[in-house]
């Protein structure tokens, strides 16, 4: 497959208009036009909708469309990941999730760059679906997740335990509620895909409940979005204990225990099985398994 032609193909995608993309693509619009139209004919299907209000994915093209984006993104590491190799300084590229990547990697990383002044660390935190993902297209080589996904081609190994707890704010919120009264209240909870969304629905499970059982005012994909959310009386949230430790011990926000409801579970390191750990990658794996690490 033509990877120009996948390319041009993807940015007129987003674009929805041939004109638009042929500008971005420093190409003429018939010329955009012939490199579709040649990857269709090698697909041998119709890849986008044409109109004078401009172009739209068509179901098959919604499928390219997805392979093209992880694709295209493979391809520009590739790209970096040479262009590395020749460069003095090694770059440490990490992927992870919210819960541990804004309140306990941090002070890690400053540990270890204060160890290993010459690594380049860079960091970016998503849920933990998307490192996942991240590290199936080589956005980034390490890891940080809240569960074990279970896929044949991801390692994991756990770094250290955890709960989830209810919680409310110190000013009315009951102390301890039954599975019935869990089921009334209103409840902040994290977006869907999220590793802490993934935990609480399978803790759900073992009591034959569901999401859709409880009473979820609204999702948010952000923690701290949520525990101002719960300090301000909105609702109730499940959080993990460790990034709410400041709040509980400031005493704005506080526990709620529920009854035959308890959810531990597991961070971990991720990567891909196929990866060699670079001598710098292994340092850092090393010393966050380690209790050196430091945690915020």
């Amino acid at each position: 497959m033509n990877l120009e032609n996948l390319q041009s193909f993807y940015i007129t995608a987003k674009c929805s208009s041939i004109s638009k993309a042929a500008q971005i693509l420093h190409i003429t619009q018939p010329g955009l036009s012939d490199q579709i139209k040649s990857l269709e004919n090698e697909l041998q299907v119709t890849l986008l909708n044409r109109s004078n209000k401009g172009v739209t994915l068509t179901e098959e093209g919604s499928v390219v469309f997805n392979y093209a984006d992880t694709l295209l993104s493979i391809q520009g590491n590739i790209k970096r990941d040479l262009i590395n190799l020749h460069e003095k300084q090694p770059k440490l590229l990490i992927g992870s999730c919210k819960s541990l990547g804004e309140y306990a990697i941090p002070c890690s990383i400053f540990t270890f760059k204060h160890m290993h002044k010459k690594i380049d660390i860079h960091m970016e935190v998503f849920n933990s679906t998307e490192v996942i993902q991240k590290l199936q297209d080589h956005t980034v080589n390490i890891g940080i997740i809240q569960y074990d996904p279970h896929i044949d081609e991801i390692i994991t190994k756990p770094i250290i335990s955890d709960e989830l707890i209810l919680v409310g704010s110190s000013n009315n919120s009951p102390k301890k509620i039954s599975i019935e009264e869990l089921k009334q209240i209103p409840l902040i909870l994290r977006e869907k895909n999220s590793g802490t969304r993934h935990v609480i629905e399978k803790s759900l499970e073992k009591q034959n409940l569901s999401i859709k059982d409880l009473n979820v005012i609204y999702d948010l994909n952000s923690p701290e979005s949520i525990k101002s959310s719960i300090v301000s009386g909105k609702g109730f949230s499940f959080l993990p204990k460790l990034i709410v430790a400041q709040e509980l011990k400031k005493q704005t926000i506080q526990i709620v225990k529920v009854d035959n409801l308890s959810v531990s579970f597991s961070y971990y390191i991720a990567s891909r099985k196929k990866h060699t750990f670079k001598e710098h990658e292994q340092m850092f794996i090393d010393f966050i398994m380690s209790n050196k690490r430091g945690f915020c």
